[in-house]
């Protein structure tokens, strides 16, 4: 049973197919629920999360609630008592939210006119808009400040060290979270209740608001959710660009556990972080929950149509090409934004003095200054650390989404896989210095064993992986809600086996998401530096360590190879999303 036959029988059983399944007689149970296949689904990724999440977490934590082994929670009436902490969640949640808002706004045009269209570079656009994402963030600062400062080319803005810069910034990471995530729902959307819509005479902006967009809320919320996440716990982009006056709860954590070694205050800090990570996946959760239903999915193949930016002689003018040029011109003018921070990185990395050169791209191959590895070297071991940490989250996130995306009867169990979901958020709203201190302090002896795990190579790929997981969720996890239960109930009736009905249904149709999810979680493991930075060996660093070590080496020379090192990095990460784009139109079916 191909992928295009099981979207077939999906459109044959919402059409009245007089099949048991589509009838409601003789439905078969929900086939495996409950079973032990389902009970391992669950139980390897929580425990995962309790090892190399939740342990972690609460080890660093403990150390600032516990004073002469006893429990002392003071530390909240102390920090709460400081309007420094007042003023920082203000502009955490002032910042997150503005950024978050016009990263919808801006990516669902995007996802519109990339995902719904073809033309011809799409997959290079694809992948130059995924490139931001995951770029380190320092570096990301960086070449936004060297865009804004006096005598750059938007210096006349005067916008150096402002809450605008620092919005345009987040909004440069997580535009892609928005295109992709909700692209990838879109594009096999199936077109016919908007064309019935628009055959009983809705215009083209009433049929996208009343039937397109009900459909798309999941998606949208997901990536709503996960773009504030993002923006909520940026940490090297707000530290380059806001300093200590646009400071965050996540760049406050890092000031109190570094400058002042101010633990207590850290693990108070951590804290009001969960809670804003809490309500933002319950507000998410409800906004999902009001709108997620079964959907008519299609092959993109038969959804997906070129891009003509000209009426066709004839054509009414209420054909909604009206609003496909806007849609594709805010597209392009955000492209063109997006892409020149990079193509500033690139200038700059080939200026040398006074004049240009290759000089800096020659000296990635030398070892000094507080380096121990060239720059080649250290883009293997982030390739080898970031194919662990994707096959490790592919696993994870995917027996996550797989268990998240059923609709059990009962209450209850309907309530435990809405725990289940906001459960494996939560990674995205710790703070990086948090995960990566408590890997250090949790990892020596973990849980009373005789072992040292903090020299192993595979926690840095735990680590990532960690970061990852919430990545492959919230990217498979619509797609596998948009399936109707009765393809699986069909499937179960016609004497398919519970593995095999998961074959057949849920993989054939998410086999797209996932290798979506696999360039997503590739991308973001590559470009990690919070965690990483403080696991990474100094025999085996990552790139982005070595560049953040390059930036703070003084002298034009190591800014410069820290730049071209970061033209490296944003060109491993273009190839990544252009293989996986180019992977996603082969195959069985043309599936992923």
């Amino acid at each position: 049973m191909t992928a295009t036959t099981t979207t077939r029988r999906a459109h044959g059983a919402t059409q009245g197919d007089a099949t048991p399944a589509a009838s409601g007689r003789g439905r078969a149970p929900r086939s495996g629920w409950g079973g032990p296949g389902w009970t391992v689904a669950v139980a390897l990724p929580l425990a995962f999360l309790l090892v190399f999440f939740a342990y972690p977490v609460a080890t660093m934590v403990g150390r600032g609630f516990v004073l002469d082994g006893r429990l002392d929670l003071s530390g909240f009436a102390d920090v709460f008592g400081r309007p420094r902490t007042w003023r920082i969640i203000g502009q955490t949640f002032a910042q997150a939210g503005v950024a978050t808002t016009i990263s919808v706004l801006l990516g669902v045009p995007g996802a519109y006119v990339l995902h719904r269209h073809r033309f011809p570079g799409r997959a290079a656009v694809r992948a130059l808009v995924t490139v931001p994402f995951v770029l380190p963030t320092v570096v990301v600062g960086v070449a936004f400040r060297s865009l804004l400062v006096e005598g750059g080319p938007l210096g006349f803005l005067h916008l150096d060290g402002t809450f605008v810069a620092i919005v345009a910034a987040l909004v440069f990471f997580n535009y892609a979270v928005v295109v992709r995530g909700v692209g990838g729902l879109w594009e096999r959307l199936d077109p016919r209740a908007e064309q019935a819509a628009r055959a009983l005479g809705a215009t083209p902006w009433r049929a996208f608001r009343t039937v397109t967009m009900p459909a798309l809320t999941p998606a949208i919320a997901s990536a709503a959710s996960l773009a504030f996440l993002f923006c909520a716990t940026a940490f090297g982009t707000v530290l380059v660009l806001g300093g200590l006056r646009f400071g965050t709860v996540e760049t406050e954590i890092w000031v109190q556990t570094t400058q002042f070694l101010d633990l207590r205050a850290a693990a108070v800090l951590s804290v009001v972080q969960l809670v804003v990570v809490g309500a933002a996946l319950t507000v998410a959760g409800r906004a999902r929950g009001r709108r997620e239903r079964a959907l008519h999915l299609a092959e993109p193949e038969l959804v997906v149509r070129p891009l003509r930016l000209r009426r066709p002689a004839g054509t009414p003018r209420r054909d909604g090409h009206g609003l496909l040029l806007a849609a594709t011109g805010v597209t392009a003018l955000v492209v063109v934004l997006l892409a020149l921070p990079l193509v500033n990185l690139l200038v700059r990395s080939l200026r040398v003095g006074d004049g240009w050169g290759l000089d800096h791209y020659r000296a990635l191959g030398t070892v000094g200054g507080g380096v121990t590895v060239t720059v080649w070297q250290a883009a293997l071991t982030s390739l080898r650390t970031a194919v662990d940490a994707t096959v490790l989250a592919l696993v994870v996130g995917g027996l996550v989404a797989l268990v998240v995306s059923r609709r059990p009867r009962r209450p209850a169990a309907r309530r435990a896989v809405a725990g289940l979901d906001a459960l494996f958020m939560l990674p995205l709203g710790v703070s990086a210095v948090t995960v990566g201190f408590g890997f250090l302090l949790a990892m020596h002896e973990p849980l009373g064993l005789p072992l040292d795990l903090r020299r192993s190579p595979l926690l840095v790929p735990i680590a990532q992986a960690v970061v990852a997981v919430p990545l492959v969720v919230r990217t498979v996890l619509p797609v596998l809600r948009a399936i109707d239960p009765r393809l699986r109930e069909a499937a179960a009736t016609l004497g398919a086996a519970p593995g095999r009905v998961l074959r057949t249904v849920d993989l054939a149709l998410a086999a797209r998401s996932v290798g979506l999810a696999a360039g997503f979680a590739f991308a973001a493991s590559l470009g990690e530096f919070g965690a990483t930075s403080f696991l990474a060996r100094p025999e085996n660093p990552t790139l982005p360590v070595v560049v953040f070590r390059l930036i703070g080496r003084p002298g034009p020379e190591s800014y410069g190879m820290a730049l071209a090192a970061s033209v490296v990095l944003a060109a491993l990460t273009a190839a990544v999303v252009a293989l996986c784009e180019r992977l996603r139109r082969t195959g069985e079916g043309g599936d992923w």
